[in-house]
């Protein structure tokens, strides 16, 4: 079978003599070509130019024997196509260009046309298609409604998220509106990608780990829950959520085909507590990318065999990879895992 078919594959938990293997976040800013690129052109220019993100998307597979190809995007394109635009603070982080206080604001976000004013996602996402002619799989993305609604709502990047909260308790309308349209939104900016050829969807809730336990069904779960509901019965969706492990088994009933795992947690253990039909990715420590290469085969070894027998197992990082990352380190976690028996 072709790598597109192995991915497939292992989302549908069938056995395989390996596992299929891709890298979030693939491109980066560890690969020198990506280095080039971005001293020509701006992050957001390359996000929203189709010839650009098409090149950065297939930049790692030109170099190692990855799976799948993720395309090169951002989650908050969304917000900024509602009407709240973002940009990089010179000191690190996001700056969103206000942030969401009032009702007012919130009115004036508009859902409706989403997937036309995000066209060049689609354009590029058409193009890669056309590009690993049906050899690999290629995956969409967006991050979750909380984990947007969190941008939206501090104005950027957080520490505390404090506002975010405080509107979760204290403004249950306001926070349940927002949601909605979020929600609505990515419904309709999920189903364009699915239109433009991809194989799976991702959905990123990063920030779905900072919220108290007990909460996350009414802050998180159940907006993530509606929008793979949304979808074409079946259609595989991958639900990475960071800081989540108390969560695993009410996200095994969303509707996810796979649940990405972070690092903290022992992959072997969740499979063992997560439905067999759920396929399960990750969950390699992504610092290990910046040690050395008998280290990566090492670990990658090590959780391989804690894998072993399993079927549904897609491997992968526990995160993004970091701008540290060393090429040699990358080139021995793909060969580890695609000469693994």
């Amino acid at each position: 079978m072709n790598s597109r078919e192995r991915f497939l594959a292992a989302v549908a938990c069938t056995p395989l003599d390996r596992p299929p293997v891709w890298i979030m976040r693939q491109a980066g800013r560890y690969l020198p070509e990506y280095r080039d690129l971005k001293a020509k052109s701006s992050f957001l220019e390359m996000v929203k130019t189709p010839e650009l993100a098409a090149e950065v998307t297939l930049q790692p597979l030109r170099r190692f024997a990855l799976d799948a190809a993720i395309i090169f995007s951002d989650i908050l394109v969304l917000p900024e196509a509602l009407g709240q635009g973002y940009k990089f603070r010179d000191e690190g982080g996001i700056a969103m260009d206000f942030r969401l206080e009032t009702k007012a604001q919130l009115d004036r976000l508009n859902p409706v046309g989403v997937a036309a004013r995000l066209d060049y996602v689609g354009q590029a996402l058409t193009r890669v298609k056309a590009e690993l002619k049906g050899e690999k799989a290629l995956l969409g993305f967006g991050g979750s409604p909380w984990t947007l609604a969190t941008y939206m709502l501090e104005g950027g990047s957080a520490d505390d998220f404090e506002r975010s909260k405080a509107v979760f308790y204290s403004d249950r309308p306001l926070f349940n509106a927002l949601m909605e349209k979020l929600t609505a939104a990515l419904i309709e900016y999920f189903q364009m990608q699915i239109r433009a050829g991809v194989d799976a969807i991702q959905i990123f809730d990063s920030w779905g780990g900072i919220v108290a336990g007990q909460d996350y069904e009414a802050a998180s779960l159940r907006w993530i829950r509606a929008i793979i509901t949304a979808l074409p019965k079946g259609f595989p969706v991958i639900l990475y959520a960071k800081g989540t492990p108390s969560q695993l088994t009410d996200q095994a009933f969303s509707g996810a085909s796979v649940l990405g795992v972070d690092w903290t947690v022992d992959l072997g253990v969740v499979r063992r507590l997560v439905p067999g039909n759920i396929a399960l990715q990750g969950n390699l420590d992504p610092v290990l990318m910046n040690t050395t290469p008998a280290i990566v085969r090492r670990e990658t070894t090590r959780l391989l065999e804690t894998m072993r027998g399993s079927n549904g197992h897609i491997f992968n990082l526990g995160h993004g990879i970091m701008p540290q990352a060393k090429i040699e380190c990358v080139e021995a976690l793909v060969e580890t895992v695609t000469t693994w028996k």
